[in-house]
């Protein structure tokens, strides 16, 4: 036995900024809810009066699973005590409070993120979605659209290039292919992985085709829970630049140091807050 539903009791979660953020590339807005899917199992969330209302297809019992995902049971407060009190940050936490980080599945978000290379979320998620209907499960769905758990590594290492290509990946389909055959090649240390430290976690996830540190933080930040990595993309360079060099045009390498050193333990977090308010409400281009 088990519930179809479930409402989670949690303060200072804005579900909508932490879906919508670029993070996570399996959730569609449907109204009030979200639907997607975590693993194997089709999910409904909507944001109720004290926390989060969740629905799922087939009854279960325990959803330590959901918990874990979305991290309910992190102290945001404790979180943003640690950011540095500059006024870009400040503007930020003010414009979305209750922005969280997931933790996911660690395959999932590594494609996921070979995939992102030079696309908007909108693309991501179309890609994403195609690939789990062409190669992933079917899973049960309490939507009104079939669902599919996302493509394992063994069914993604044995399609052929031409096949996720018709998946609309492009130039990303060699990486995606060659990632998933070197981990089952053994050629990095993948069961390892989430016990590394951030340094060495980092230097493996490198050694696959189109992985490069950008991707590999975001992996470490979003699957792994190396909540003081700061990935710098176009766009964190872009805000960077904007709200803490107005006057002057640092080195990549120098906004990496800034990056690094300015955000405290939490760096991660900052930067979610940081690129989702850049992109969101300061529009920048």
């Amino acid at each position: 036995m088990g519930d179809l539903s479930k409402t989670f009791r949690v303060r200072d979660y804005d579900l909508d900024a932490t879906l919508a953020s670029g993070q996570a590339f399996r959730w569609q807005s449907l109204g009030q809810a979200w639907e997607g899917v975590i693993g194997g199992r089709w999910v409904r969330l909507c944001a109720a009066k004290d926390g989060i209302a969740t629905e799922v297809a087939k009854p279960i019992s325990d959803w330590s699973w959901l918990e874990e995902y979305l991290q309910l049971q992190i102290d945001l407060g404790q979180v943003l005590a640690t950011f540095p009190d500059d006024e870009p940050m400040r503007n930020a936490v003010a414009a979305l409070p209750g922005l969280r980080l997931l933790r996911q599945d660690y395959w999932e978000c590594l494609a996921s993120f070979i995939l992102s290379a030079t696309k908007q979320i909108v693309q991501i998620r179309q890609m994403v979605a195609l690939l789990s209907e062409r190669h992933g499960e079917p899973i049960a769905s309490g939507g009104d659209d079939p669902a599919f758990a996302f493509p394992t590594i063994e069914a993604i290492a044995s399609c052929s290039e031409k096949e996720l290509r018709e998946c609309k990946l492009g130039f990303r389909a060699p990486n995606l292919l060659g990632a998933a055959r070197d981990i089952l090649d053994e050629k990095i240390d993948w069961r390892r992985l989430p016990t590394m430290a951030t340094d060495e976690a980092r230097g493996e996830l490198t050694k696959l085709r189109g992985v490069g540190p950008k991707i590999a933080d975001c992996v470490l930040l979003f699957a792994g829970g190396h909540h003081e990595v700061f990935p710098v993309d176009v766009w964190i360079e872009r805000a960077l630049q904007r709200l803490y060099f107005s006057k002057r045009r640092p080195s990549a390498r120098r906004l990496r140091k800034f990056a690094d050193t300015h955000f405290g333990p939490y760096a991660g977090y900052a930067q979610q807050y940081l690129f989702h308010h850049a992109r969101v409400h300061l529009k920048l281009k």
